[in-house]
């Protein structure tokens, strides 16, 4: 089985804020450390039916949150989107050979910090963009552009936008909220979401004397629309937009709730200056009408250029199964003649299995070349097992081309977490494979395959999550198992048997001073070209922590310090090192909680 990839992009430009730095890879004793930079387009990848991946290690998505806003001033939208707190992910729209007309910029745009979500919106209509953000916890923060349309600037104005009363508008963190002229009167309204399916409405009574918008409660019951799950009574966390969506003069409303699996439309049925909305939400498109997990966040733009309105749909993840949307999330609606028919489930298309990634990667074929292995948590296509999916490299050892190619088969088992070394002195890399139960297998390389050789090589004594990584620790010419687990510690098992037969035997409280809070994910790289591995250590909440090894090859002695280059901070990461295409320097990949893979070079 085959989990479909999405593609997004990358080139650097304008105005991120990025480091060029060089290329990470062996130093000679006494020269400063390696850096990393992050490369989205490192290498070619394509998926199973053999078409290109544009920007294939960018991470996946989980619950992206988009927008499209004309951030530079040049005619076209751009787009932005968030899929981690206080994250704002940027792709400008630029012609590119590939054809797709955006391009990746930054992980973090201008640095912004902006809670669980964000809405850019000309708030104080001088004619650019202005940003309003979440504010830890529930309220509105509101940045000013004192930039210009082209070149933004934002700057913090106000920590909460406020009401007549100087009392900052509360606005709860799960409903995303969004402003518009519902009446065409010059003063935009902000509406806000509740928790109990109803709609809060203000509006916009002038600046203050600081420049900052005022606003005046108009009503809790916007209305009096309510909405509720289609067939029942129950209502949730919600988005929404506005649009003139059936070219009548008049915003129409978009909404999604967490307890709806599709996107819901109300009607304006009034005019411009006096809405009146439906009663009785439709589902969206009418007639053939979204299906995803539910609490379904939308966008609209012109995406085509063709003079009509496209939908999109990022999907958060509701009370529907939301595994089954860990990959596929990011809905593109074109419209044509009034019609809306689904384009693709992956606008932005990536490597992305899931949740939850784990990579590996050595040459599982032999024939000379690194291949990557990844797995996730639980695959979205079946909930009852984790899955190990091959990226086959089917270029040359000096360049590289991944093709996804299918997925091992295994037993059903939660939290598949591989890597690849020559266990048996055969030349060909054999997959050591962790699981949640705390188990640690050993799968030998046939040379077409992996034939299962130990189903236990080495056990937890106690917790779960089992991530090993092979080394020779110990400089006696065998591999040793550093193993990560549930509870964030590192376990050393000492191979006692030879480089062509392992034995491996568990060495208590061997480092007892490495751990992280939760889910340890070990790496091992010599960072500073001392002739000893340094370690690196990925976690469920503290990104990537680092010991150096001041040891030496033979006794290693791990003390934390500073992680010395910057690499992204996501959930459940986990660090690899492989020279990817034999020129001696490494890259290091990274799997995380959206399901992808980060590449740094």
């Amino acid at each position: 089985m085959v989990c479909p990839i999405r593609f997004c992009m990358l080139m650097m430009a304008a105005f991120v804020l990025f480091t060029a730095c060089r290329s990470a890879g062996p130093l000679q004793k006494g020269e400063p450390e390696d850096q990393f930079i992050r490369d989205v387009t490192a290498y070619p990848v394509f998926n199973s039916e053999g078409d290109r991946i544009s920007f294939p290690f960018m991470g996946g998505f989980n619950a992206p949150r988009p927008q499209f806003t004309d951030i530079d001033g040049d005619g076209d939208t751009d787009l932005f989107v968030q899929e981690n707190t206080d994250e704002v992910i940027f792709f400008e729209y630029a012609e590119t050979e590939e054809g797709f007309p955006l391009v990746w910029r930054s992980d973090e745009f201008l640095d912004l910090s902006v809670g669980e979500w964000f809405r850019f919106v000309d708030l104080d209509q001088d004619g650019d963009p202005d940003l309003l953000a979440e504010q830890p916890y529930s309220y509105i923060r509101y940045y000013r552009n004192e930039g210009t349309a082209k070149n933004p600037v934002f700057v913090p104005a106000r920590d909460s936008l406020r009401d007549v009363n100087g009392e900052p508008i509360f606005s709860d963190r799960q409903n995303i909220p969004n402003v518009t002229d519902i009446d065409c009167d010059g003063f935009l309204d902000l509406f806000i979401g509740r928790l109990d399916g109803t709609l809060t409405r203000y509006e916009s009574i002038g600046l203050d004397d600081e420049g900052v918008p005022q606003f005046e409660l108009v009503t809790d019951r916007f209305e009096n629309i309510e909405i509720v799950q289609q067939f029942g009574t129950m209502h949730g966390a919600n988005s929404m937009a506005f649009q003139d969506i059936d070219g009548d003069g008049d915003q129409d409303l978009f909404w999604g709730d967490f307890f709806e699996p599709s996107i819901l439309l109300l009607e304006n049925e009034g005019s411009c200056g006096d809405p009146r909305f439906q009663n009785e939400p439709r589902p969206f498109p009418i007639g053939n009408p979204a299906s995803t997990s539910g609490y379904n966040a939308p966008t609209l733009t012109d995406w085509d250029n063709d003079g009509d309105t496209d939908l999109f749909l990022g999907v958060l993840g509701g009370a529907y199964n939301a595994i089954e949307t860990t990959a596929e999330n990011f809905l593109f609606f074109e419209q044509e003649n009034g019609d809306f028919t689904l384009q693709s489930e992956q606008f932005l298309t990536m490597i992305d299995i899931g949740e939850e990634s784990i990579p590996a990667a050595g040459d599982i074929d032999g024939d000379g070349d690194i291949d990557i292995l990844l797995a996730n948590k639980i695959d979205p296509s079946d909930r009852r097992s984790s899955y190990v999916y091959i990226l086959e490299n089917r270029g040359t050892a000096a360049a590289p081309e991944f093709h996804l190619a299918g997925t091992l088969n295994f037993p059903d088992a939660y939290h598949y977490a591989p890597a690849l070394a020559d266990m048996d002195g055969d030349g060909l890399d054999d997959l050591i494979l962790g699981n949640w139960k705390g188990n640690i297998a050993l799968y030998r390389n046939n040379g077409s395959g992996f034939d299962l050789a130990q189903e236990t090589l080495a056990e937890l004594p106690r917790g779960s999550n089992a991530v090993p990584v092979t080394a020779d620790i110990d400089a006696d010419g065998d591999l040793d198992l550093l193993v990560g687990e549930s509870g964030g510690g590192l376990l050393f098992f000492r191979n006692t048997g030879t480089p062509e037969n392992p034995g491996f035997v568990l060495e208590q409280d061997a480092f007892s001073n490495v751990e992280v809070t939760h889910r340890s994910a070990p790496s091992l790289y010599d960072i500073d070209a001392d002739g000893d591995l340094d370690l690196f250590l990925g976690s469920k909440q503290e990104g990537v922590q680092f010991y150096r090894n001041t040891g030496n090859p033979q006794e290693a002695v791990f003390q934390k310090e500073p992680l010395p280059f910057h690499v992204v901070s996501t959930q459940f990461i986990t660090p690899r090192f492989a020279d990817l295409n034999g020129d001696g320097d490494m890259e290091q990949l990274l799997g995380g909680r959206s399901g992808g893979v980060y590449l740094y070079r």
